[in-house]
């Protein structure tokens, strides 16, 4: 039976590298699968799954005003498919993750979301939001912080390098623009003293 899954971590945590593995583990016994990545994220080119570590894949891209039944529902059409994987799940929104549930319930394909659960000022991602409430499964993938600790949250930093408190809750960047932290090292840098 297919399954939506929700794989999150914060950032660095080796998300894509996962993803990619994953659709590897298929192509590798001759199974296709269909990639999915933001249309904004263009860090590793235009339509490009990429990990840090090197290994990347082409990838079809979604924007917010995309119908991803229709568009997963056209892709099967074309022939037989796995999975599929969609990189950057942060980034979808409400109804297209209801979209995605939808064809893992009616066309029985199962879809692996891979993205951040909270953005730099701790608060949900409207995707995550929605993948937290309709996934079937969800996992963690885990990096840590400087201290050692399970790095659960993450801060952006500013020209000057300190943590910032303010801004969009889009900005896509790095290693040179974010930094995951566990909650205490992120209430630290974000100036929020204990009681």
């Amino acid at each position: 039976m297919a399954k939506l899954y929700f794989n999150y971590s914060t950032m660095n945590a080796g998300k894509s590298t996962v993803l990619l593995q994953a659709s590897h583990n298929y192509i590798e016994r001759g199974m296709q699968t269909y990639l999915l990545t933001a249309h904004l994220d263009t860090r590793a080119g235009e339509a490009r799954i990429a990990s840090r570590i090197g290994i990347g894949a082409v990838a079809d891209t979604f924007r917010t005003t995309d119908d991803l039944f229709a568009r997963v529902k056209k892709r099967l059409q074309n022939g037989p498919c796995a999975c599929v994987f969609v990189d950057e799940a942060q980034f979808l929104t409400r109804s297209q993750v209801w979209q995605l549930a939808r064809a893992v319930d009616d066309l029985n394909v199962p879809i692996m979301c891979f993205g951040l659960r909270v953005d730099f000022l701790g608060e949900l991602f409207e995707g995550s939001a929605a993948l937290l409430a309709l996934a079937d499964e969800m996992r963690e993938v885990r990096t840590i912080c400087h201290c050692g600790k399970k790095a659960t949250m993450v801060v952006r930093r500013g020209p000057d390098g300190k943590a910032l408190r303010e801004g969009a809750q889009v900005q896509v960047g790095g290693n040179e623009t974010y930094v995951s932290l566990c909650r205490r090292h992120w209430r630290q840098e974000m100036c929020d003293t204990p009681a």
